[in-house]
């Protein structure tokens, strides 16, 4: 998936940048490759957002899902370089109080 780049492990988070359009359409695709990155290498999740220009509400839920794979273990997920109209959606959500929002 061309909108999913993981990075790698670095200071005991899974790093991974998100770009373009995560919809409803590509959710199902980005979970899987996400949680498969994250059963070979588990650790805390970073997201670099700076690059991802839409999602919709499927997608918030696809976060939330990650949120609970990586939680089970004991760890977290944190998204950073979120654009305005996006962060506002996790606001709204009320999703910055169960994952880090930078």
């Amino acid at each position: 998936m061309k909108e999913v780049n993981v990075i790698g492990l670095a200071d005991g988070r899974l790093e991974i940048a998100l770009t373009g359009e995560i919809d409803s359409g590509s959710a199902d695709e980005f979970y899987a490759v996400v949680s498969d990155a994250y059963r070979h290498t588990p650790g805390d999740i970073a997201f670099d957002c700076t690059g991802l220009e839409f999602i919709d509400s499927t997608t918030l839920g696809t976060f939330v899902k990650i949120l609970k794979l990586v939680k089970t273990d004991g760890h977290s997920l944190r998204l950073t370089g979120l654009q305005p109209r996006i962060k506002k959606l996790f606001l709204i959500c009320s999703l910055d109080t169960i994952m880090g929002i930078d």
